[in-house]
């Protein structure tokens, strides 16, 4: 078995997609406040340009669509020759597609799962070969506490959310025994870009789910938020852990949440147990 490289504390060595806003900024500006190095990684250098300006060879700024394999590749390589390691591969890039299960277009699914699902996943094999071959690593993916229960009007994004738990705890299994840990971060709703026009796509509306919609956004915006800001010692606590969990919550609301959509799954497959029991059949 692979023993992983002690890099407790401080001075560890981050890959970030999707720096240039949200979670990804403020995770990106953090570490590199505590002394860090990143590859910060978007869409666009210019977005993230700041970050050379103030934390000068510290940071490590790549242009990255995750949608682009070959780009991805290159990049993860690039990074780890710079900095001779990566400690942390944080997977943090992604959007929402707004729209009704019937309203959103097979294109549009499509491209939401090339950013949302396979996106991380091109990062996670291209990194798997470098972190095994240093002894260790930790990755970390952003999910949501959508990836455990599940809205109307943004259901395809949810569903992107629910793929990506499944791949990464398969993952937690796969790559235990080369030192290399991963964690799902699961935020719940925070006061951050993601509503923003960048993260979010629309699909073509039809008028039938009109207020039904209207209905669902004026709930959401009277949800609380969370400061994103507030969320920095918890990344370090995870990635500064001997033993860092599979799934970590971020915010105060989503717990309740979770305990009652688990809660009725557990009555509904109960009341149904005979039922289902009996579909099992007599062959041995």
């Amino acid at each position: 078995m692979t023993q992983q490289n002690d890099n407790s504390g401080s001075n560890k060595v981050w890959f970030i997609t999707g720096s240039s806003r949200g979670f990804g900024r403020v995770w990106t500006e953090a570490a590199l406040k505590r002394g860090d190095k990143v590859a910060a990684t978007a869409r666009q250098l210019a977005s993230i340009a700041d970050f050379s300006e103030k934390y000068g060879e510290n940071v490590l700024t790549l242009e990255l669509d995750v949608t682009k394999a070959d780009q991805v590749k290159e990049a993860v390589e690039h990074a780890h020759t710079h900095f001779g390691r990566l400690d942390i591969i944080l997977n943090n890039a992604g959007y929402s597609l707004v729209g009704t299960i019937e309203e959103a277009s097979a294109d549009d699914i499509r491209a939401l799962y090339e950013t949302n699902v396979l996106g991380p996943v091109a990062v996670i094999q291209a990194a798997l070969p470098l972190l095994r071959k240093q002894g260790g690593g930790h990755i970390l993916g952003t999910s949501s506490n959508l990836g455990h229960v599940v809205l109307p009007v943004i259901g395809y994004y949810c569903s992107t959310k629910w793929a990506f738990e499944a791949i990464h705890e398969s993952l937690a299994a796969e790559v235990k025994a080369f030192g290399i840990n991963v964690t799902i971060i699961e935020p719940g709703a925070y006061a951050t870009e993601f509503g923003s026009q960048e993260s979010l796509k629309f699909a073509p509306g039809l008028e039938i789910y009109q207020e039904f919609k209207t209905q669902f956004f004026n709930s959401l915006g009277e949800m609380e938020r969370g400061d994103p800001n507030a969320t920095t010692q918890a990344i370090f606590e995870i990635v500064d852990a001997e033993n860092p969990p599979l799934r970590i919550n971020l915010g105060s609301h989503n717990l309740s949440g979770v305990r009652s959509a688990y809660a009725e799954r557990l009555a509904t497959w109960e009341e149904w147990d005979a039922i289902s029991s009996a579909a099992q059949g007599n062959v041995k």
